[in-house]
């Protein structure tokens, strides 16, 4: 049996790729290995539920800060992704199992469990199933709601691209207060990092959301370091905000393995403090750009200034 564990089964189609060298790490993307009892109750919680989460299969470096405040990403829907983008490291190939119908509750009992104010819910890509998954997005948010009624859901969800374009209605119409799908990188580096994927569709997709539901806060993220220029990643800001997306995420990409695609350069701090600057005056609501920044980390905080910012701005 496949075992997901081991590099050259849980990326099957990079096995034989020649290795890219793994520069070490500046001192500012450094971060302390995970630990404290919060983390400790976290990943008994999610243990407990059968629940994967993004924190531990995408081997996110902040996940010890997140944990420890109860703060964890459930990914849902397995955890193989039917994609083979060259920057993630969850395992990919042919899904072993069908949905789990009763997923959702177990997510929803996890939330509340937890007392989260705010959760995130990931997944990785389905396109083995009809709708992508939109349906199974659409029960995991009602449940939330029904468990915890206090709490507000944003979801990161893949691009549908091989579905009916009618399935985004169908996640839309449950309301997420946050709609999330990350375009990852700049268009012109797709076929190397995310060949799976149709920039933009993606874009189109954000749009969409908001035209369906404009009081659904629209939410996308890049990673830098991949190869991309400073122009570019400019541009992408101008097309995200021409698809009125309302929150931009920026941060670091980091190799997983020698197999995965290599870091171009590690972007300094100054960098992404201008990043920051220049998205903010290109008119979004929130924009979170620094080395460590990923697109659920501080998500609850960030989630309350953004509503902040827009009855700023419907009050101006």
């Amino acid at each position: 049996m496949r075992d997901i564990k081991i590099p050259e089964q849980r990326h099957p189609e990079k096995a034989h790729r020649p290795d890219n060298a793994q520069p070490k790490k500046p001192h500012w993307i450094r971060v302390k290995a995970p630990d404290g009892e919060g983390y400790r109750e976290t990943h008994r919680i999610m243990r407990e539920h059968k629940l994967v989460t993004v924190c531990e299969e995408a081997g996110c470096p902040n996940a010890g800060e997140c944990w420890n405040q109860g703060h964890a990403t459930m990914m849902i829907m397995g955890d193989t992704c039917t994609r083979a983008c060259s920057f993630c490291n969850i395992a990919t190939g042919k899904p072993p199992e069908e949905l789990d119908p009763f997923e959702p509750g177990r997510v929803a009992d996890a939330v509340q469990k937890l007392g989260l104010n705010h959760v995130v819910i990931t997944s990785v890509d389905r396109d083995d199933v009809q709708d992508g998954g939109a349906a199974h997005f659409a029960q995991t948010i009602r449940a939330i709601r029904h468990r915890s009624p206090g709490t507000t859901i944003e979801i990161l969800t893949p691009d549908f691209l091989h579905c009916d374009p009618g399935v985004l209605q169908v996640v839309v119409d449950a309301k997420p207060d946050v709609f999330n799908h990350n375009l990852e990188t700049v268009p012109g580096l797709y076929p190397a990092v995310r060949p799976g994927a149709r920039y933009f569709h993606s874009l189109r997709l954000l749009q969409r959301v908001k035209e369906m539901d404009p009081s659904i806060f629209t939410k996308s993220g890049i990673m830098v370091g991949l190869g991309e220029t400073r122009e570019q990643v400019r541009q992408v800001m101008d097309d995200m905000r021409a698809a009125d997306v309302d929150f931009l995420t920026i941060g670091q990409y980091l190799q997983p393995t020698p197999k995965h695609h290599a870091v171009d350069r590690f972007v300094t701090p100054d960098e992404f403090a201008a990043y920051e600057k220049a998205a903010f005056g290109k008119g979004f609501l929130m924009v979170s750009a620094t080395p460590l920044t990923r697109s659920s980390y501080h998500a609850g905080d960030d989630f309350a200034r953004l509503s902040a910012a827009r009855q700023e701005r419907l009050g101006a």
